[in-house]
């Protein structure tokens, strides 16, 4: 029995090196965020800043252990085999949730996690002790869990998603009346005092107040405290004479500065919070079994050496950094977590990842008429000047693809995130309240964007439900810990030496299918067939740049149509849903075109507006064949799903004449536009005749079959929506070889919008 309990312990060291590599991806990047979003700084060089501040704050983050080993429950109250348990439950829980959000690329929070594992674990430990004893009932499970520690934690962590929420709103509100989104003007004068109280804060609170969370504290005691006044009037003057130098010497902002210490600061306070979410829980099983060891291996002593202050080893803590660090530079799934919130925060229009709902519409609704209301009582003179605020400036208008490259916020923004989420953590940590640093740099982020009006009428409602959907799945974290954690430490205690492989096992092989899972999305490259945006600014350029997307469409409406009549004659509910698969695909693409519309006559200028005409009814006649097209492959998918009699052989024949027509039009179609020889369009345009005729003729002889021989109303209706979608893409397609051949000067050079 002996031996198991060193398994155990093996097991979760091992757990705990990969619950490391799973947190870090989620975590650690919420506070580069700031600093990728605002692009001042290169990738490599946020990612070297903020590898020295997870080693140096995981030196400092030993005061914060205690929570694992007495925070959540009372030690004394359990023998060791039943602590084992414990830790074995929570950190297999534990590793499965983490890499769980991951995947989805949601950030959630560690702490969270940890917390809400610990209590279900323990919780369920308890009560099966409670059933075991026959003088002890429900009411007694108080005497198990330290309940007043537990809720001060947890309402800890509520309350600093609002606290952060609201501070960060109120810091960016200020800082953007002050400096305006003209900032370059304004930092020129005040940039220096704002340099310098950003600095003092973030030195202050995160390397002085962060050391009360750490046995370096004693040392410096003397010095520190009873100087509060002194130290932060000292630093304040420093600060701002070291961003005047900078300014003068670098000839850049101090702003840079202030948004790569901050990151530093924001990284160092992360590490000496949330390392003990990863090894708290094996350091604590690892004192568990010295004492088990050297007290005669007795699997039924009281635990209450818990309750003991023991020191980190220093030489594990730095361990546990370099892991942090190897993560932070080699995770692609951090990647992903990074992108949620950097769109959710970004200033220009993107590609929203959340869709709207009840409650995010609601919500904005009631605020836009609070804010009306506010706007009439507020005097219109001060109403206009904090308007005149937030003017942003005339500045060339991108599509939501070019948004991804461009920076997502301004330097401003970047700085108050980074010093505001700071400060909140590193006082946390100096109470050993274990916040969520993933709670509290999110929501800063999310009111920073609510206070620059980053979320506007056109983005508002999405950008609110993807905080709610965050925040739901933060609730998740913490009802699925709890009930996860408690479930499996009760299959543990059924039989451990069965349950303990298996459930390893089972966790190495969703991690595996995770890892593989999300590899496979991100080594998903760009289909050759998928469309781009026009960027000329004439309407010959545009004819030719388009060219290769008419060509691709018109392709891939050929394998689209065939697919589904194929699939149709066949039954072949595989390809269909194939083929309902491609035209969602194809629709899509071309409404991200039709969404770029607006950025592309923005970009052009008063010489070349017909271009946008000819562009604007190309992209229609594409949205036709479209929707044609997605009939035809819905009511084809729908019609086999249900089981419906198969069409007749007649029918079948004919469809497959009228598929082998368009074949050789779109055919031609592709081959003239993909080689640019424009003139061919007119003899594909005489083409238009035999075919419209043939599906006419199809119509015809159906309504004879119907009225003589037909006995199936659903065949009917399959059959005709078919023909007469055929003939309604026929024509999309027609009009636009139309409109090319009409528009078309072989005379006139292409022009396009030159690069500023």
């Amino acid at each position: 029995m002996e031996n198991m309990y060193l398994f155990m312990l093996i097991a979760i060291t091992v757990l705990a090196v990969f619950d490391i590599i799973v947190g870090v991806s989620n975590d650690a990047i919420n506070f580069l965020n700031s600093a990728i979003g605002s692009k001042v700084l290169s990738l490599r060089t946020i990612m070297i800043i903020a590898s020295l501040g997870i080693f140096i704050g995981a030196v400092f983050s030993s005061g914060m252990m205690e929570v694992a080993r007495k925070g959540i429950f009372v030690p004394a109250q359990f023998e060791f085999s039943e602590i084992m348990l414990i830790f074995m439950a929570v950190m297999i829980t534990d590793i499965l949730l983490l890499d769980f959000f991951n995947t989805l690329g949601l950030p959630t929070s560690t702490t969270v996690s940890i917390v809400f594992n610990l209590l279900g674990a323990a919780v369920v430990m308890s009560l099966i002790k409670i059933g075991n004893s026959d003088s002890q009932t429900f009411s007694d499970l108080a005497t198990y869990i330290n309940t007043e520690k537990a809720l001060t934690i947890i309402l800890g962590i509520l309350l600093s998603v609002v606290i952060a929420f609201s501070v960060g709103a109120f810091v960016q509100w200020v800082s953007r009346v002050i400096f305006t989104f003209n900032y370059e003007k304004k930092v020129k004068n005040f940039g220096i005092f704002f340099g310098g109280v950003a600095l003092t804060a973030i030195t202050y609170f995160i390397f002085l107040k962060g050391l009360k969370g750490t046995p370096y504290y004693s040392d410096l005691k003397g010095l520190l405290e009873g100087n509060t006044i002194v130290i932060i009037l000292s630093s304040f003057v420093f600060w701002t004479l070291f961003s005047f130098l900078f300014e003068k010497l670098t000839k850049k902002t101090v702003l840079v500065f202030v948004i790569g210490v901050g990151t530093f600061g924001l990284a160092l306070a992360f590490s000496g919070n949330d390392l003990v979410n990863f090894i708290g829980v094996p350091m604590a099983a690892y004192h568990s079994y010295v004492e088990f060891a050297a007290t005669g291996m007795d699997a039924t002593m009281s635990m209450a050496v818990l309750d003991k202050k023991v020191p980190a080893e220093p030489i594990l803590l730095l361990i546990s950094g370099g892991i942090m660090v190897a993560t932070l530079w080699l995770s692609k799934k951090a990647k992903t977590v990074a992108e949620t919130e950097i769109s959710l925060s970004r200033q220009s229009h993107t590609h929203e990842k959340f869709k709207p709902n009840r409650i995010s519409r609601s919500l904005v609704k009631t605020t836009a008429d609070l804010t009306k209301y506010f706007s009439a009582i507020v005097p219109a003179s001060l109403v206009n000047s904090v308007n005149n605020s937030f003017k942003k400036p005339n500045e060339k208008y991108i599509t939501k693809d070019q948004s991804i490259d461009a920076p997502a916020f301004d330097m401003i923004r970047a700085s108050v995130n980074l010093m505001v989420a700071g400060v909140l953590i590193a006082i946390a940590t100096s109470m050993k309240l274990p916040l969520s640093t993933t709670y509290v740099t999110f929501m800063v982020a999310m009111g920073t964007s609510l206070a620059d009006r980053a979320w506007g009428a056109e983005s508002a409602v999405y950008r609110v439900a993807g905080v709610l959907n965050v925040i739901g799945g933060w609730f998740g974290t913490a009802i699925g810990a709890f009930i996860a954690a408690g479930v499996v430490v009760y299959l543990i205690n059924w039989n451990p030496i069965v349950v303990i492989p298996i459930l390893l096992i089972i966790t190495a092989i969703l991690i595996y299918r995770n890892y593989r899972s999300h590899k496979n999305k991100s080594l998903q490259t760009i289909d050759e067939d998928s469309l781009k945006d026009a960027e000329s600014s004439s309407v010959q350029g545009v004819i030719h740049e388009s060219a290769g997307n008419i060509a691709k469409v018109v392709k891939r409406t050929n394998r689209i149509y065939s697919n589904a009549i194929v699939g149709l004659a066949k039954q072949d509910i595989d390809l269909l849903k194939k083929s309902k698969k491609q035209v969602g695909k194809l629709t899509n693409e071309v409404d991200k075109l039709r969404d770029n519309i607006f950025y592309f006559i923005k970009n052009l200028d008063e010489s070349s507006v017909d271009a946008s005409g000819f562009y604007i009814h190309i992209l229609g006649y594409l949205q036709d064949m479209g929707q044609s097209l997605d009939l035809i492959s819905n009511v084809s998918y729908k019609h086999i799903n249900n089981n419906h009699k198969k069409l007749k052989f007649n029918q079948v024949k004919e469809l497959k004449e009228i598929d082998d027509k368009l074949e050789i039009l779109f055919s031609d179609t592709e081959k003239a536009f993909k080689t640019e020889s424009f003139e061919q369009i007119q003899f594909i345009l005489n083409e238009k005749k035999d075919v419209y005729d043939l599906v006419k003729s199809k119509i015809k002889e159906q309504v004879k079959r119907t009225r003589d021989e037909e006995s199936s109303p659903k065949n009917t209706t399959l059959y005709f929506s078919i023909l007469l979608e055929t003939k309604d893409l026929l024509n999309s397609t027609m009009a636009l070889l139309q409109e090319y051949h009409d528009s078309h000067d072989s005379s006139v050079e292409p022009a396009t919008i030159a690069d500023e």
